[in-house]
């Protein structure tokens, strides 16, 4: 079996004394694209700063590319390819001279920079932007930049920070197909950190994280799968009465309570729509009825909503 590109072995950071990654652990294929996904506050960034060697390893270990973070980071800074959540461009310099700069800090130099600065632009549909001013670009176009600037030295494993941050849907729609064609014309390992669901879909495989753990791991349909038949929630009349008893005596079925609100999952869940009310007509609000999406994933591995979380890491 093929070596992962990236490994995460039993990862756990405090700050203080709060637990902002607790026994991590996944593996990253070459050539995939993973995806970290998890509201603001679950650890995606604490873990991200661990692999790109700026935060140190407390406990557990993480490899890339073969190289060990803690014991050879400068070997692993040689092999991957960094866009951080934060802008890093220099405003005031061109498109060009925030390549040109950027090769210089890997030893770049004369025709070698020149080619692959040249060709990393036209890739990226920014050749003719060259002379411009970086700050005079829109959001996508920055990205765009920072991008290229991450993959001069081409990097093994390409590490991205909530890379959709700042950019419209058409912006957001190219850089994804570019990521997808990076990783099937160069072979490139990626990356991604995300609180988006429709940016998680696009991923090959995704783990998520909540308040520092991993509740779930798998392909986008594996993780649907998972839920186990169709989601239905329930708004009673009363919050806090008896329903939820009733409805699990009733119709011997699991039953969640989120913020409120009554879940339950279910095979042919439209059926079990059209009973709960003819049992309960005076007890039920409203009923929602829908196939398993990621959030419905997350409800049912953490017992809240996706956006529920405090705040611990950006």
């Amino acid at each position: 079996m093929t070596d992962p590109a990236l490994s995460v072995e039993g990862v756990s950071f405090r700050y203080g004394d709060r637990q902002a990654l607790h026994d991590v652990t996944f593996a990253v294929q070459p050539g995939e694209i993973f995806g970290l996904l998890g509201p603001n506050g679950g650890g995606k960034t604490t873990l991200f700063r661990i692999l790109s060697t700026t935060l140190p390893v407390q406990q557990g270990r993480a490899t890339l590319a073969g190289h060990d973070v803690a014991a050879s980071p400068d070997a692993v800074r040689r092999t991957i390819g960094v866009t951080f959540q934060s802008p890093s461009l220099d405003p005031k310099l061109t498109v060009g001279e925030n390549l040109t700069y950027q090769g210089h800090l890997y030893g770049m130099t004369g025709a070698t920079l020149k080619q692959r600065c040249d060709d990393l632009l036209n890739r990226l549909g920014l050749s003719d932007r060259r002379s411009d001013i970086a700050e005079t670009l829109s959001g996508g176009l920055k990205r765009r930049v920072e991008i290229a600037k991450s993959l001069l030295h081409e990097p093994r494993i390409l590490l991205l920070d909530e890379p959709s941050t700042g950019l419209d849907p058409g912006a957001r729609h190219d850089l994804w197909r570019y990521l997808s064609q990076l990783r099937s014309e160069a072979g490139v390992t990626v990356m991604v950190t995300t609180h988006l669901m429709e940016e998680a879909e696009r991923c090959d495989r995704l783990g998520l994280l909540s308040k520092g753990e991993l509740v779930a791991l798998g392909t986008p349909d594996e993780l649907r799968t998972s839920v186990g038949g169709d989601c239905i929630t329930v708004q009673p009349v009363e919050p806090g009465s008896d329903l939820p008893t009733r409805i699990r005596e009733r119709f011997e079925v699991d039953v969640q309570e989120v913020d409120g609100a009554i879940r339950v999952e279910r095979e042919q869940g439209h059926e079990l729509v059209r009973d709960l009310v003819a049992a309960f007509p005076n007890a039920v609000k409203s009923v929602a009825f829908g196939k398993p999406t990621l959030e419905d994933v997350f409800i049912q591995r953490t017992g809240h909503h996706f956006w529920d979380e405090e705040p611990s890491d950006s």
